[in-house]
Formats: C-alpha cells, structure tokens, sequence
C-alpha cells in the first residue's frame, strides 16, 4: 500500500502561480510512475502530467509550456508547478500513482482560478 498526502492548493488570480506537492509513505517503489490529475465541476477526471522513474514527463496539451512536473525520489514526493494559471484550471488535483500492484490516489486538493 501507499499513501498520497497533497498539499498547496488554494485561490489564485488568473495568471499567478501555485505549486503542489505530494508526499508519498508506505510502501514506496523506485520505479512508481507518478503523475497529477484533475477533476473539474461535471467533468471526468483526467490527466496533468506525468513523470516516469527515468524522469521523463508527459504533459497535457492544454499545460504544456505553463505546468511543470518534477519528483525527488530520495524525498519520496512529487510537485507540480503552475504558472500562468486560467480560470479552466480550476479543479480538484490528485496525486497518482502508477505500480506493479495497481494505481493508488491522493485525497485531492482543491485549485480554484478566478479574479
């Protein structure tokens, strides 16, 4: 099992910045593939970014350029940075993970864009 703690989330104004982070406990796997979701209002839940053990990321089309993904495997966590946010990124992130054993999620944390 693993365990997923977000934090960071919160309000912004269009065009300002937030940066989540994700701690990970339990049982922790060098090669996990971890990633964030998000979820908006009446939407599915669908894919940020993700960040392979090899360091490779995967960015939705809609983030490319603004959000950046990043994982510290010594500190078992992984961010996002987000900049130049919109108010279309407003939704509920989680944290992923992707393992031998199945996927497990974070208990999401609320971002919320608007002036």
């Amino acid at each position: 099992q693993v365990q997923l703690v977000e934090s960071g989330g919160g309000w912004v104004q269009p065009g300002g910045s937030l940066r989540l982070s994700c701690a990970r406990s339990g049982s922790v796997w060098p090669y996990d593939v971890l990633g964030w979701y998000r979820q908006a209002p009446g939407k599915q839940r669908e894919p940020v970014a993700t960040m392979s053990s090899g360091g490779v990321p995967v960015y939705t089309d809609s983030v490319k350029g603004r959000f950046t993904i990043s994982r510290d495997n010594a500190k078992n966590t992984v961010t996002l940075q987000m900049n130049s946010l919109k108010p279309e990124d407003t939704a509920v992130y989680y944290c992923h993970v992707l393992r031998y054993d199945g996927q497990f999620w974070g208990q999401g944390t609320q971002v919320t864009v608007s002036s």
